[in-house]
This record gives structure tokens, C-alpha cells and sequence, in this order.
């Protein structure tokens, strides 16, 4: 693994664990970024359930897969996105209308595309799931 980007990393392993049937997957090492993204996955059904777990160092996360991601992956590098560009950035990270989502940082804290549609604000692109 390259250790530069930790949630790439963490994001790259759930896609291939789900890839070939696994159920289950420990990502290392845990950061609070990567705890909100599993949250907003989790929240939206892509995966069932993650448990942080202290092993001294920096941590370990146990992620239960519900078997439904396609595709995942961090975005490189993270674009900023205004209130009103949203669609551009849909239509060249998600296969078609309605389907998966990005999950971006805004002021307002991490959130989905369509959650910062709503609330009418831009942000930085985080990573993508569908």
C-alpha cells in the first residue's frame, strides 16, 4: 500500500473485498476523515457496519460490507466545487442520474452531493461511491 493517502487506501481495499465476495475487511490506519466517510456509506446502506478499534498505534477499522459497491475511490486532486457546479461534477464521476454519489467536505462538515444541493452550498470533492 502507498501510505500516502490513507482513505484512497481504505477506499481501494473495500472496493476489492467487495470485489470477490468478502464480508468482511479490517482498513488500516483509522483517521477521522476516513470514520466520517464509513459513516455517510454507512447512513446510505453501502455497507452494514464499522468498529473503530484501538490497537495503540494508529488504529484499525472493521468494516461488515452489505455487498452493494460497485465502484468507490478517493478524488485526486480535490476539487472545489460551487453551489452550482454540481451536475458537472456528477456526470463525470457517477455513471448516470440517481445513481451513487460524492461525498464532498464543505463548511458545514462532511456530507453527499445531494445533501450540500440542498443546502445550497460548494465544497471540496472527496471521494465517489456507487
Amino acid at each position: 500500500m502507498s501510505r500516502l493517502d490513507p482513505l484512497a487506501d481504505a477506499l481501494n481495499a473495500i472496493k476489492n473485498a467487495e470485489r470477490v465476495g468478502k464480508r468482511e475487511i479490517v482498513v488500516y490506519p483509522a483517521s477521522k476523515l476516513l470514520l466520517n466517510v464509513l459513516e455517510i456509506l454507512r447512513n446510505h446502506g453501502y455497507i452494514n457496519s464499522y468498529e473503530f478499534i484501538d490497537d495503540g498505534r494508529e488504529g484499525l477499522v472493521k468494516v461488515s460490507l452489505a455487498g452493494k459497491i460497485v465502484d468507490t475511490g478517493a478524488i485526486k486532486p480535490r476539487f472545489p466545487v460551487k453551489k452550482d457546479e454540481w451536475t458537472k461534477w456528477e456526470q463525470r464521476f457517477l455513471p448516470a442520474r440517481g445513481i451513487g454519489m460524492l461525498i464532498v467536505s464543505t463548511p458545514k462538515g462532511l456530507m453527499t452531493n445531494e445533501d450540500a444541493k440542498r443546502e445550497g452550498i460548494g465544497g471540496r470533492l472527496i471521494a465517489y461511491v456507487y
